[in-house]
């Protein structure tokens, strides 16, 4: 039987962080062999904030160091670059023809990052705006079926959906329809300190944030210092409204164990604070010291990490064709008579 097709991409903008694995990664590792896998770096993406030129190829290939260091089998799936496969662009400015102001306007997102550029409408670049058009061409030219994301990542596929289902009405089932899965525990991994928001690699405290090559010392420090909760005696419970810092030191210890919330808390049933500290620390430090070593050997063999993406480049490139040569068709573009090749 033939596999459904995953798709999934992750920015190369700044250090990865143990939220990036605990809500992208290790999901993308856990569905590799059950599904046909595309997994993009989504460079073109990270540029709608300004990047420093000499860093953001060399984070790219960080990167797929630390993907492949996470689990996934280079064999088994499609890696490569998004700027390396020009289709994403291309189908963006087609399905930008299909879909409305209001809808981008009305993303979540857009309305966060526009916050940077201190209210001055002058400073906000046309990309953070359509940033949702590209990501769903880079969905939809792959025939995706499902789409793991994280829970701020919503918004996005449900737009992507419409568009495709728009289009479709159109002219045919020219695109899959994705559907997205969303990790029940685990999918938004919160601040250290600052349970109620995001674990962000961009936050200006670092001692919300654990990342992926941290130094151990400083990881166990940062767990350590984590805020809990002020109740007496302490009760370990996972309630996101009343109990931010424990719930989220169990979505934690959740994700990285594989063991359910309400399995955790039976088990620390009765137990302080500390104790479940001290086995999150236990086991983060067990994952990133592992994930290190390895991380360090691959990202050295820069022939070996730039052949990966080279092969994926071209696999992925073929099948955007097949995808984009259809949406030429309905729409009544003329191709060009040496082929349908860019």
């Amino acid at each position: 039987m033939t596999k459904l097709t995953a798709f999934s991409g992750i920015q190369p903008s700044g250090d990865l962080t143990l939220g990036n694995y605990i809500g992208a990664i290790r999901q993308w590792v856990k569905i590799q062999y059950d599904y046909r896998c595309i997994y993009c770096i989504v460079d073109l993406h990270a540029i709608t904030m300004c990047q420093n030129a000499t860093q953001l190829g060399k984070r790219s290939l960080d990167v797929l160091a630390l993907l492949l260091s996470c689990g996934l089998d280079p064999d088994n799936v499609i890696i490569f670059i998004q700027s390396h496969v020009p289709q994403h662009v291309q189908l963006s400015w087609l399905l930008s023809c299909y879909s409305y102001f209001g809808e981008l306007r009305r993303m979540t997102q857009f309305k966060d990052k526009s916050t940077n550029f201190l209210n001055n409408s002058n400073n906000i670049n046309v990309g953070l705006f359509n940033y949702p058009i590209l990501m769903a061409s880079d969905i939809l030219l792959y025939q995706t079926s499902l789409v793991p994301i994280g829970d701020d990542q919503k918004q996005h596929l449900e737009l992507s959906r419409r568009i495709a289902d728009r289009f479709n009405s159109l002219y045919g089932r020219i695109f899959t329809v994705p559907d997205f899965y969303v990790p029940k525990f685990g999918s938004r991994i919160m601040s250290l300190l600052e349970p109620c928001k995001k674990m962000s690699k961009s936050d200006f405290n670092q001692k919300n944030v654990i990342f992926l090559l941290e130094d151990i010392d400083s990881v166990v420090n940062k767990l350590n210092c984590s805020i809990t909760d002020s109740d007496d005696p302490p009760v370990i419970s996972y309630d996101k409204i009343n109990k931010p810092g424990i719930s989220n030191l169990l979505s934690i210890l959740s994700g990285l164990s594989e063991v359910g919330i309400y399995d955790l808390e039976l088990s620390f049933k009765g137990k302080k604070y500390i104790q479940l500290k001290n086995k999150i620390i236990e086991l983060v430090t067990y994952k990133l010291k592992k994930l290190q070593k390895r991380y360090f050997l691959l990202r050295r063999e820069e022939d070996y990490l730039y052949e990966i993406l080279s092969r994926g480049a071209e696999k992925a490139r073929s099948e955007a064709d097949v995808t984009l040569s259809k949406v030429y068709d309905v729409i009544g573009l003329l191709k060009s008579n040496t082929g349908f090749k860019y």
